[in-house]
């Protein structure tokens, strides 16, 4: 039985097309739809599930990948978890963009310890057979490659459309950032908290 609950927001990131709309709804709905609809701003979903000992809400926000909603995005960083960067296996572009999308997330949201921040990385797409318009072009090896010169970042494959990976990719995401809380609450130094004895009203503390 769970002993306690936390809420994690995760944030997917990555070009438009590559899949982050269809990876939440399948996580979270069991649901995938072949009509292309892009995300304007962005949209959120939630599941609970259960790691180890705790009840973990995963508030996940799907973000545009347009470029001229990129700065709606960036609101959005704040107070994130941990991020799950998606990229299509047969776009190398989307694949190249990887980089300036983990470094803006980076750079925006302004986690304490940068290199520790939990990101997962998710090529999607996998199911697309090969054909006169799609041909993957991204290896695993060349992906995992990646990942490793970035300190080794978790990879999986996955696919939307037949629910290849979809689950064990989210939930090392939460996993991932669980363990990362844990770590931070080891080392965590109380704030001074200054009491008012002149019968002011107490004040929320809440930022």
């Amino acid at each position: 039985m769970a002993s306690r609950r936390t809420l994690l927001k995760v944030i997917i990131l990555g070009d438009s097309g590559v899949g982050k709309t269809s990876l939440m709804a399948q996580y979270v709905n069991n649901k995938f739809s072949k009509q292309y609809k892009a995300t304007i701003g962005a949209d959120f979903m939630t599941k609970e599930i259960v790691i180890d000992d705790t009840v973990v809400t995963l508030q996940i926000w799907d973000t545009a990948g347009q470029e001229r909603f990129q700065s709606l995005g960036v609101s959005f960083y704040r107070g994130a978890d941990c991020v799950m960067c998606v990229y299509d296996v047969n776009s190398a572009k989307s694949f190249e963009s990887l980089e300036n999308w983990r470094n803006e997330f980076l750079v925006q949201a302004s986690p304490s310890d940068p290199e520790k921040f939990p990101v997962v990385v998710v090529g999607n797409k996998i199911d697309v057979e090969d054909g006169k318009d799609s041909k993957r072009v991204i290896s695993e090896k060349k992906a995992k490659s990646w990942c490793t010169s970035k300190g080794g970042l978790m990879h999986f494959e996955c696919s939307a459309k037949e629910d290849i990976n979809v689950d064990a990719a989210f939930e090392a995401v939460a996993r991932f950032a669980v363990q990362n809380e844990d770590a931070e609450e080891d080392v965590y130094l109380p704030d001074t908290v200054s009491i008012d004895t002149r019968g002011a009203a107490p004040s929320s503390g809440c930022c």
